[in-house]
């Protein structure tokens, strides 16, 4: 049973991420890159913390929503990040992969509030 928001599975995945990922770009001095990747990446938590706040299904679907483009957007982040080597191998894998998850994760939450 859902009782708060950290109960939420993907928000439980996201906080995981978001510590690797303030930790992976830390060090990267392009700085507009690594706040837009890591302001990307923190947007998936918060934004399903927001909505679940917010008590309707209707708002959280939107907030939900907002969390999924948010994984769009850090994916889009991330692929650059490989293209200019900021990250490769497995860390790229283990992190795209994980973004593809809660992706889904989210979604299928979405479905449920749906029905």
């Amino acid at each position: 049973m859902i009782r708060d928001f950290e109960d939420i599975v993907s928000w439980q995945k996201a906080q995981d991420l978001t510590f690797e990922v303030y930790t992976l770009f830390k060090d990267i001095r392009d700085y507009s890159f690594r706040d837009q990747i890591q302001r990307a990446w923190i947007s998936i938590s918060n934004n399903i913390a927001e909505g679940f706040e917010r008590r309707t299904n209707k708002e959280f679907r939107y907030f939900l929503y907002v969390a999924k483009w948010s994984c769009w957007e850090f994916r889009s982040m991330l692929l650059f990040a490989k293209r200019i080597w900021y990250i490769q191998g497995e860390e790229f894998k283990r992190m795209y992969t994980t973004s593809i998850d809660i992706s889904k994760l989210v979604f299928g939450l979405i479905k449920k509030l749906r029905d």
